[in-house]
């Protein structure tokens, strides 16, 4: 998972509403795989079949999957309406679309899991593969409405936190850093408690960044809490969204990241949360171009100097300006 600190148990699925924060043209395995946590036992059994072999379940009949997954053809209705495709006819259908989309995209099927065997060549296959995908998937479901809506909010806010732990805490950083760099009043804050006075100083106007893989890490979703009953506007930034952190935000932004044999190390989960900063950067970053092109400007004019005076393709710079 993109967070390593301790984190919060996630509801069952049917304790949570789903939010329509997937664009209906999103793969139904980026919605599967982000709803999964907060499915009940069985359906996750479902999902688990699906998730394995999308291709085989879309020429399967109900009945088959039932078995496969060990359990009722009620169950497998049931799983289809609560990852949002109605039916199993539509599930079907859905599933042979993406296949056929997938397979159009690249002949490769290069994996997630890297095992021991692997050569570092087929190491780098897999992984420039997973952070394509993530980078790819991610932006097929991005909701343009939602980011839309955040932009509008960041970009009028008088403040902006950005809340994260672990790996989460380089990407907040980043999304600080860029935001800092065209004049907006942003801080970036990963220590639990620094984290937790800063939500509690927030105030109408201002806005709250939670960035959590997982949506469960305790430390981010308690500060998003804490900022939000101060009367700040919060956003989370997760990949599930039913997390619990999605409980205490206001506006959602979900990523397609998908984690197997070495998720601890938040790999292709940091590279979606970038793609969504950015995304989120540059709209803002819109809204005030002329401001915002300045501000590049003289921020890459200050650190001039500290730069070797040479260009990336081996001549001398003008020693003048150290562009």
């Amino acid at each position: 998972m993109g967070d390593t600190e301790s984190v919060i148990a996630a509801a069952p699925s049917e304790a949570v509403p789903a939010q329509p924060t997937r664009d209906a043209d999103a793969s139904p395995l980026v919605r599967i795989r982000s709803l999964l946590p907060g499915l009940a036992r069985a359906e996750q059994r479902v999902a688990k079949v699906v998730l394995d072999d999308p291709a085989q379940v879309a020429r399967r009949s109900i009945t088959e999957v039932a078995l496969a997954a060990n359990t009722s053809e009620t169950t497998v209705t049931r799983f289809c309406k609560a990852v949002g495709v109605g039916g199993y006819p539509q599930l079907r259908i859905a599933l042979a679309a993406d296949t056929a989309r997938s397979e159009a995209r690249s002949t490769r099927n290069l994996g997630g899991e890297i095992g021991p065997e692997d050569d570092l060549a087929a190491v780098i296959g897999k992984v420039s593969f997973a952070d394509a995908r993530a980078v790819e998937e991610t932006a097929d479901q991005l909701d343009v409405p939602s980011l839309q809506r955040v932009i509008d909010i960041v970009a009028g806010a008088g403040r902006v936190d950005v809340y994260g732990v672990g790996a989460s805490a380089f990407v907040a950083a980043d999304l600080q850093q860029k935001l800092h760099r065209i004049g907006r009043v942003s801080f970036a804050w990963s220590d639990t408690h620094i984290m937790l006075t800063s939500a509690a100083v927030l105030s109408p106007g201002d806005v709250a960044i939670g960035i959590s893989h997982t949506g469960a890490t305790t430390d981010t979703v308690e500060a998003l809490r804490v900022a939000r009953e101060h009367g700040a506007i919060t956003v989370a930034v997760t990949n599930f969204p039913r997390s619990p952190i999605t409980e205490v935000a206001d506006h959602v932004l979900t990523t397609a990241a998908r984690e197997t044999t070495f998720r601890s190390g938040a790999t292709a989960s940091r590279i979606a949360q970038l793609t969504v900063i950015d995304c989120l950067f540059i709209g803002v970053a819109q809204r005030h171009m002329d401001a915002s092109v300045n501000a590049l400007d003289a921020t890459r004019d200050a650190v001039g100097s500290h730069r070797l005076g040479v260009r990336p393709d081996g001549r001398r710079r003008p020693r003048e300006t150290g562009k």
